[in-house]
C-alpha cells in the first residue's frame, strides 16, 4: 500500500482568501515534526485588502514560511524585518517564546495582488523546546532539474543534496513542479513522509493525489511521484517523535502546563512586543481553531 491514509482539509474562509489546514487534523497530529500544515490561495487580494495577521506568540515551534506567489512581510519580537517572497524559506524559531506579525506590502495595498503558500510549524525536539528563539532566511536552496520536473529543497537532504536551513529534528521539505510526462522518485529515508497536490494533478505509484489533501506515505518504500498533464506537489516528513505534542492555538509544547502558562504570559503582557508594529495584537482565543488535546 503506497497511501496508508488521506486527511482531507478543513477550510478557513479569511475573506480575502481561503486557508485550508491538514494538520493537527482528528485522524493524525503530526508527520515528521510537521504538527501544522495550511495552504492558501491561488487568489488575487483585490485593492483595499492584504494578508494582515496581527502580532501574536510562539512557543516550543518553528514556523516555515514558503510562497509560490506573492510576497510577506514579516517581523517579530526578535527585531527582524523581512519581506518574504517566492523561492526563499523563512525559518522563525520560536523556542522558549516569540511573537511576530505577516503582512502585505504597504505599497501593494491599493492594487491587486496574489497570494499563495504554504505556512508550516515543525514541532521542537525534547531537549529543544524552550531554546532561545531565532530567525533565519535562504534563497540559494538546491534545485533538481530534469526535462520535466523540478524540485526545490526546503529543508533537509533528498536527491542526494541539502539545503542549508536549520533542521532542529531531522526534516525532509520539497516543492516539486512537474511538466506534463513528468517524474521523479520519492526518496524512502524519512521515518514518515506524505505529499500534497497543491496545483495540477499528479499520481503516487499510480494513484491520483486528491487537490489540497495530506497523503501519507508507507514507511519505508521507494515511491515514484509523476503527472500527466502537469502539477505542483509538496513533500514533508521526517523524523518520527518518541513523545507527544500538545496544541493549543498558537502553542506547541510536550507540557501542558507549559503551554497554559504560555497562556497567561500573553494575557499579561508578558511577551516582548514586535519593534515596528506594536500597535495590534490577536488577543487569547476564548476556544482556538487550532488545538488537540
Amino acid at each position: 500500500m503506497t497511501i496508508t491514509s488521506i486527511i482531507q482539509p478543513s477550510t478557513h474562509d479569511l475573506g480575502a482568501f481561503t486557508v485550508r489546514r491538514v494538520l493537527p487534523s482528528p485522524k493524525r497530529t503530526m508527520v515528521g515534526p510537521f504538527i501544522f500544515v495550511d495552504e492558501f490561495g491561488p487568489t488575487i487580494i483585490p485593492p483595499g485588502h492584504a494578508m494582515d495577521v496581527r502580532p501574536h506568540p510562539h512557543i516550543g515551534l518553528a514556523t516555515v514560511t514558503w510562497l509560490f506567489e506573492g510576497a510577506i512581510n514579516h517581523r517579530d519580537s526578535l527585531g527582524t524585518s523581512a519581506t518574504i517572497r517566492p523561492g526563499q524559506v523563512n525559518l522563525m524559531t520560536a523556542g522558549k517564546g516569540i511573537v511576530h506579525s505577516e503582512r502585505g506590502l504597504a505599497e501593494e495595498r491599493d492594487r491587486e495582488k496574489p497570494i499563495y503558500g504554504m505556512q508550516t510549524w515543525l514541532a521542537l525536539p525534547d531537549g529543544m523546546e524552550d531554546i532561545a528563539p531565532a530567525f533565519e532566511s535562504h534563497a540559494d536552496l538546491p534545485l533538481i532539474e530534469d526535462t520535466c520536473v523540478s524540485a526545490r529543497i526546503i529543508m533537509g537532504t533528498l536527491w542526494g543534496r541539502t539545503a542549508a536551513t536549520t533542521q532542529h529534528a531531522q526534516t525532509i521539505y520539497a516543492e516539486i513542479v512537474l511538466a506534463p510526462g513528468g517524474s521523479i522518485p520519492i526518496d524512502a529515508e524519512a521515518d514518515e513522509r506524505a505529499v500534497m497536490l497543491v496545483g495540477g494533478e499528479a499520481t503516487i505509484d499510480g494513484q491520483p493525489l486528491e487537490p489540497f489533501s495530506l497523503a501519507v506515505l508507507a514507511p519505508g518504500a521507494a515511491m515514484r511521484l509523476a503527472s500527466a498533464q502537469g502539477g505542483r506537489v509538496m513533500l514533508l516528513g521526517g523524523e518520527a517523535f518518541a513523545s507527544p505534542r500538545h496544541v493549543w492555538w498558537n502553542f506547541v509544547h510536550s507540557s501542558r502546563e507549559r503551554i497554559n502558562e504560555a497562556k497567561r504570559e500573553w494575557s499579561d503582557g508578558a511577551f516582548p512586543l514586535v519593534p515596528g508594529d506594536e500597535e495590534e495584537f490577536i488577543p487569547l482565543p476564548k476556544v482556538p481553531l487550532t488545538r488537540s488535546e
